[in-house]
């Protein structure tokens, strides 16, 4: 009785695991329609009011936007292309990376 108990809990406890949401180091964003300093700071001002942000980083000449998430937190796809989406931008893919916010912005000789 005693194994299967103990059974019972680490199926329970890896059921949990699964269900908690992935941290996600770095969120990156291909985005058509970035053009200007005043959309990069509007993009900004949007990510950063996910509660799950912690950074963002913006290129205009890339066209990527990145940004970081508290560990343990992510944010759904669908919220980001609809956030920027709604601020008049085409997102054309979303995808996520091992990588630091700081490695990308090495990456894409962007500064802090």
């Amino acid at each position: 009785m005693y194994k299967n108990c103990r059974f019972a809990f680490f199926a329970l406890a890896a059921g949990f695991a699964a269900l908690a949401p992935a941290a996600a180091a770095t969120i990156e964003m291909d985005v058509n329609g970035l053009v200007c300093a005043f959309c990069a700071q509007g993009i900004e001002k949007k990510l950063r009011a996910f509660p799950a942000t912690t950074d963002v980083v913006v290129s205009l000449e890339k066209k990527l936007v990145a940004l970081s998430t508290k560990e343990g937190t992510d944010i759904d796809d669908e919220e980001l292309r609809k956030a920027l989406t709604d601020a008049g931008y085409a997102v054309k893919t979303i995808h996520r990376e091992s990588e630091s916010l700081d490695d990308v912005r090495q990456r894409i000789g962007s500064k802090p």
